[in-house]
C-alpha cells in the first residue's frame, strides 16, 4: 500500500508538558487532525517514555503513546499504515522468548487483529537472527502482516532478509548527522526497501528534542520563506524516492508546516550544501 511521503511519528505526542492533565486529550486531538490532513502512516513504540512533574522522564511498559493513538484513531481508517517498534524493554533488550509478549501487548493495546508493520529495534547485537527469526514466526502465525528492523547496520539487513522479507529500515538520519548510514539508506533504494529515518529534525539533540540551529539551513530557509525543520524534511526526502519521513510533534502548527515541507523544492546548489554537512 502507498503511504504519503511524510507520516507522523508519535515520540513528541506529549511535549514538553507530558504533566499537564489534559496532555493526552490534547494528543486525542492532534492524531485526529493528523489524519483529517491525509496522513495515513503513523509510527509508535510501546517502550516511548512518558513525562512526570518538573519534566522528570519515566518508563512505562504498555505505553502511552498507544494508548492514546488507539482511544483517538481506532477504528482505525482504511489504507492506513500503524507501524510499531519491538525489542527495548525498561530492563534492556528483549530475549527473542520475551518478544511475543511484547507484540501481543500491543495487539492489546492498539486493538488490533494484526499488526500492520513492526520493526525489530535492536540494542547492541552482534547477529539479529534470533530476535528477527521470532517476528518472522509471528507474521507466519498472522499477527504481524510486514516485517522492519531498525538501528542497524548493513549486515543487519542481509541477515534478516534470508530470514523473511524487510519493507523498512529505520536508522538515525539528517542534515549533517548519521550520514554513516548513507551506505544503508542507497542500498535499501536498490532492494526496494522504504528507509525512514529517526531524528530527521532533532538530529543531534536527539531525545532532547528540538531543531537545531544552522548556519547553512538558516539561510537556505530564509532565502525560501520555509522554517529550518521543512528545509532539513525536504532534504530528507530528496535522498531518494524510497526515502520517507516522520516527523513528530505536539503543536497542531509544527504538524502543518511540517507537512507542507512535501511541497518544498530546493535547489541543485541548496542541495550540494547539505549534502557537505557531515558528522
Amino acid at each position: 500500500m502507498a503511504v504519503r511521503r511524510i507520516g507522523f511519528g508519535a515520540k513528541r505526542l506529549a511535549g514538553g508538558d507530558g504533566g499537564g492533565a489534559d496532555v493526552q486529550d490534547r494528543a486525542i486531538a492532534l492524531l485526529r487532525r493528523v489524519v483529517e490532513l491525509g496522513v495515513n502512516h503513523v509510527d509508535t513504540a510501546a517502550f516511548y517514555p512518558s513525562h512526570g512533574q518538573a519534566g522528570e522522564t519515566r518508563f512505562e511498559s504498555l505505553g502511552w503513546a498507544n494508548e492514546v493513538i488507539r482511544r483517538a484513531l481506532a477504528p482505525y481508517p482504511k489504507e492506513f499504515v500503524l507501524a510499531t517498534k519491538i525489542g527495548p524493554t525498561e530492563h534492556g533488550l528483549a530475549r527473542p522468548e520475551q518478544l511475543r509478549e511484547l507484540v501481543e501487548s500491543d495487539l492489546r493495546v492498539l486493538g488490533v487483529d494484526s499488526l500492520d508493520l513492526v520493526y525489530l529495534r535492536q540494542m547492541g547485537l552482534e547477529s539479529i537472527a534470533e530476535h528477527f527469526g521470532v517476528l518472522a514466526e509471528l507474521q507466519e502465525k498472522g499477527m504481524i502482516r510486514h516485517l522492519g528492523i531498525s538501528n542497524v547496520r548493513v549486515s543487519h539487513l542481509h541477515e534478516a532478509r534470508k530470514i523473511a522479507p524487510v519493507v523498512a529500515v529505520q536508522n538515525r538520519y539528517s542534515v549533517g548527522f548519521g550520514r554513516v548510514n548513507d551506505e544503508i539508506l542507497q542500498l535499501c533504494g536498490e532492494l526496494g526497501i522504504a528507509f525512514i529515518p529517526f531524528f530527521t529534525l532533532t538530529a543531534e539533540s536527539r531525545e532532547a528534542g528540538g531543531v537545531p540551529d544552522s548556519g547553512p539551513v538558516q539561510e537556505i530557509a530564509d532565502r525560501h520563506g520555509a522554517t529550518v525543520a521543512q528545509v532539513r524534511l525536504a532534504w530528507t526526502l530528496s535522498r531518494g524516492d524510497h526515502v520517507l519521513a516522520i516527523p513528530g510533534t505536539s503543536s497542531p502548527q509544527h504538524l502543518e508546516e511540517n507537512l507542507r515541507a512535501a511541497d518544498l523544492t530546493l535547489s541543485p546548489e541548496d542541495l550540494a550544501v547539505l549534502d557537505s554537512l557531515v558528522d
